[in-house]
């Protein structure tokens, strides 16, 4: 089971009650006050792990707490520490507390480890209390208490590469054919419930990741359809690649704007992103068709088809690019950086896609 957000009170542990005790020796006189401190109450610390995917782990628990330190002993034996409370999260995962809406950690890199709450500390045992008036104290110090909060786990996944359309127009076939991802596909909206990512390999030791999230409609970014529920796993992501299908019932202008403005309202860090289009399911249609609609779209967004490519796009079917101003990164991020028609059943223009998105990917990192 997917799950990216769940709510949890995290409390450190309690320090240890300090020990009340006297040296009963042979040849010492009179003895003396010899009680140990209490350990110190477990903390509480984030580790990223990167073989962790989601929070389904924490599904169903509503609290969390280290362990306590053990009492002090006699012959000032100190009491045994807590043990510290590990929560083992996936990369992307933010630490949010509940009451302030504060985003305390954003924890993205594998392994890294940070220490949230600190564990109370072991109270004094009666030897600190011993003076010149007071030669046999009966008091010893209890243990600090845990600190307890309460916080809001929010994964956001990580990705360079991804996939923003309409439900239905083949973003799940093509996260499938281009890389590891496995997800459902078949003939109905709303295939893909929860967002998938897959590791796309390009050649020589290069690679990216691709997301691909539930079909996003009209109206998503206030609640409809289930867009706006996992919009979020993009933000991280620095290129978007809008799939507009070629032979949807909705205009293919109409979906371009459409997916612009619902990103817009969602986020306006997340509308700015560098992005790029494929055209999707040519060969659905004639090949005739499918380069009247496709020339016809590229002179909608007032834009000119280029007659060679560069990243090996069929010349056929009319395609766009950027000029990559002699491998510069300076992109005009208000125009798409490509748009290639694509067909993942007939693997058309995909490796070229591939190419193109590593490209891009490259530049951005």
């Amino acid at each position: 089971m997917f799950t990216d957000q769940v709510t949890l009170k995290l409390s450190s542990g309690k320090g240890g009650q300090g020990c009340v005790a006297f040296r009963r020796e042979k040849f010492v006189t009179n003895g003396g006050p010899n009680g140990g401190d209490g350990g110190k109450g477990g903390d509480v610390i984030f580790r990223v792990d990167n073989n962790s995917h989601t929070l389904s782990g924490f599904k169903g628990r509503k609290s969390m707490k280290a362990e306590g330190g053990k009492p002090g002993e006699g012959s000032r034996m100190t009491g045994k520490s807590g043990a510290p409370l590990y929560i083992t999260v996936p990369p992307g995962t933010q630490v949010i507390d509940k009451e302030t809406g504060e985003v305390l950690f954003d924890l993205v890199t594998d392994g890294y480890e940070v220490r949230y709450l600190q564990g109370g500390r072991g109270g004094l045992g009666n030897f600190h209390f011993k003076s010149s008036t007071n030669q046999q104290p009966r008091y010893a110090q209890p243990g600090e208490p845990g600190v307890e909060r309460e916080i809001i786990l929010d994964l956001k996944l990580i990705a360079d590469v991804g996939l923003v359309g309409f439900p239905n127009v083949g973003k799940s076939t093509l996260i499938s054919t281009v890389s590891n991802a496995r997800p459902e596909v078949a003939n109905y909206e709303f295939t893909t419930l929860t967002p998938k990512l897959g590791q796309v390999d390009v050649g020589n030791y290069e690679s990216f990741v691709m997301a691909d999230i539930p079909g996003i409609i009209g109206g998503a970014s206030d609640g409809k359809g289930l867009g706006l529920e996992f919009l979020r796993h993009i933000e991280r992501t620095k290129t978007l690649l809008f799939m507009i299908d070629i032979d949807n019932y909705r205009g293919m202008k109409e979906q371009f704007d459409t997916l612009k403005v619902e990103l817009e309202q969602f986020s306006k860090e997340l509308h700015t992103r560098s992005y790029a289009i494929a055209l999707t399911r040519t060969d659905a249609i004639l090949e005739e068709e499918a380069v009247t609609r496709a020339e016809s779209f590229i002179r909608e967004l007032g834009l000119e088809r280029v007659t060679k490519s560069r990243y090996g796009f069929e010349s056929r079917l009319p395609c766009y690019e950027q000029d990559d101003h002699e491998g510069t990164v300076e992109f005009d991020t208000t125009k798409p950086l490509f748009i290639a028609p694509i067909s993942s059943v007939m693997h058309t223009n995909i490796d070229g896609l591939r190419y193109a998105l590593n490209n891009l990917v490259s530049k951005n990192r």
